[in-house]
């Protein structure tokens, strides 16, 4: 009996551990979170990401590194536990997997351009676009979080939702992508670097 309501209240708290921002509140974390975006030019950054499958008792983990230059230039390279890479750039998919290459015309395909727009955006920050989304604003533990809720019906049947955790300074912390079934990727961001140039070779295929 004591450990059932141990277990409940311990519910309670995590629920109230999330409140709701006030209007004021948000529209502060939309100034700070665009104005950041704005001035970011290039990111490099270390990430954790973690696919939480339901059938699988654990997480599978990897692990790489972030290159991103504005405005639509984005690298995943994955170093553990296998090297792979995934390449936006010039509205093409480009795919490195351990050596096997592979290329996909982002242009022709709307889905597809849709996600390339949105993972570009969620990497600096600019995802305020109430037309396609439903925003809502959190305080979570002390952090910013807020969730986007896909509006077109297309699209809701890959991305349940997004939730993206930001730094009091506007920065992108973390990254979650719900799908329908409730699986999700969520990725973790650190020892991010702005405004440095970075090699026109990392952007290569």
């Amino acid at each position: 009996m004591y450990r059932i309501l141990f277990v409940f209240l311990l519910a309670v708290c995590t629920v109230e551990a999330q409140t709701p921002m006030n209007a004021n509140e948000a529209a502060t974390l939309r100034a700070t979170v665009k104005e950041k975006a704005a001035a970011t030019k290039t990111i490099t950054s270390d990430f954790i990401q973690y696919k939480h499958l339901d059938f699988l008792s654990d997480d599978i983990k990897s692990t790489g590194k972030l290159a991103f230059m504005a405005p639509e230039k984005v690298k995943w390279e994955y170093t553990t536990p296998f090297a792979y890479s995934v390449l936006f750039k010039n509205e093409k998919l480009f795919v490195n997997d351990d050596g096997n290459k592979s290329a996909m015309d982002l242009s022709s395909n709307k889905l597809f351009k849709q996600l390339n727009r949105l993972i570009t955006a969620s990497i600096s920050g600019d995802m305020f676009l109430s037309e396609e989304f439903d925003i809502s604003y959190f305080k979570v533990d002390g952090k910013n979080r807020v969730y986007f809720i896909p509006k077109d019906s297309q699209f809701a049947t890959f991305i349940k939702a997004f939730h993206i955790t930001f730094s009091n300074s506007g920065e992108v912390t973390q990254v979650k992508m719900i799908e329908p079934s409730d699986d999700y990727t969520k990725i973790t961001f650190s020892n991010r670097i702005e405004n440095q140039a970075i090699p026109d070779a990392v952007f290569n295929q």
